[in-house]
């Protein structure tokens, strides 16, 4: 029987394990007034697309609202997102959660290296995974929790690490019951049976903390906090925080759609995962992170899927024919890591 770990040893059994210039960031504490022509990218604003001025924006949901399956149902078919409110989770969680994202992410860079994520690794400090992928490094530094935090943090602060574990453990317990009712929630509108997804509530799912870090930068419209990609997750549930957007969602038609934090909100949006379980019938929501001038940006991102060695395939209630065929989550995995954009089309029957 798997166990979340299982998570960490399927990025380990990636064929091809990142280099070490993939991994470490920059230290921003030294950029002053020039954007590094490492992290410079260009005209990627001019791809925004009328969705980003124009008063489109993802639903937001009362999770209490008696209709609250329909609506998210009709979220996901039509922008594979949508910010959700009244969602149980005490602010306080969330809260506790930034404030040990800020307190990591402020240390000097020499000493969050200690806890830098080794090169077949998927959890510790680093750059994004998906930086291979693109010729430009991202103006950001993360953080990657899968399971306990405390090897990690241990490295980091030896002898004051424990407050830090005990509000990522918290956040972890709390994001997960949110994640299994959602799922619950969006399977029923899809009309899938429980029958065929037991793992729901087990302790054998697939999850994952991500702390994000989007310093002020000199050049922001040169820059890119991260860059366009899509969840491998079933669910992904964001906590952003309120000083300034930075989320944008694409919607086909319409452009980048800029998602405005709604306060006391989480983001949740579809994942690779969901979009071959509904047969494409819920898009996986490509986004991308902008960066600001003048603000320090955090977030906080809950991964959440099946056991590694589950089989997904399209179990929406459906008279189409499957337009994927199977694949276990840790083949799947293995598969987008060395094709970021074409992974769902190399599942496509």
């Amino acid at each position: 029987m798997g166990t979340i770990s299982d998570l960490s040893e399927a990025y380990r059994d990636v064929e091809h394990p990142q280099f070490l210039h993939h991994i470490i960031p920059l230290d921003f504490s030294s950029v002053n007034a020039t954007l590094p022509e490492s992290h410079a990218w260009t005209r990627h604003h001019e791809e925004s697309g009328s969705g980003s001025g124009s008063g489109s924006s993802i639903p937001v949901i009362d999770l209490m609202d008696g209709n609250a399956v329909r609506m998210m149902g009709e979220a996901c078919e039509e922008w594979g997102a949508f910010q959700l409110k009244k969602h149980g989770v005490g602010s306080r969680v969330v809260e506790g959660v930034e404030v040990e994202a800020k307190r990591l992410f402020a240390l000097p860079a020499n000493q969050k290296m200690k806890a830098l994520r080794s090169a077949g690794g998927a959890s510790g400090y680093g750059r994004a995974r998906i930086s291979p992928f693109f010729p430009k490094y991202m103006w950001h530094e993360g953080f990657t929790i899968i399971g306990s935090p405390s090897h990690h943090a241990e490295l980091i602060w030896p002898n004051r690490y424990a407050s830090f574990c005990d509000v990522i453990e918290n956040y972890q317990k709390e994001m997960k019951v949110l994640a299994e009712k959602l799922t619950r929630m969006i399977f029923e509108y899809l009309g899938i049976n429980e029958e065929e997804t037991k793992w729901v509530g087990s302790n054998r799912v697939s999850e994952a903390v991500q702390l994000n870090y989007y310093p002020r930068c000199p050049e922001p419209n040169r820059a890119m906090g991260l860059a366009p990609h899509t969840d491998t997750s079933l669910l992904t549930i964001l906590h952003q925080s309120q000083t300034k957007e930075g989320l944008q969602i694409f919607k086909e038609g319409v452009g980048w759609v800029r998602v405005q934090p709604e306060p006391g909100a989480l983001v949740v949006n579809a994942g690779d995962l969901l979009h071959i379980i509904s047969n494409a019938r819920f898009p996986c929501a490509l986004h991308r992170v902008t960066v600001n001038r003048l603000h320090h940006r955090y977030s906080v991102a809950y991964f959440y899927g099946p056991p590694v060695d589950y089989v997904v395939s399209p179990l929406a209630a459906t008279c189409e024919a499957a337009r994927f065929r199977g694949v276990t989550v840790r083949d799947y995995i293995g598969i987008k890591s060395k094709n970021l954009e074409e992974a769902l089309s190399l599942i496509s029957t």
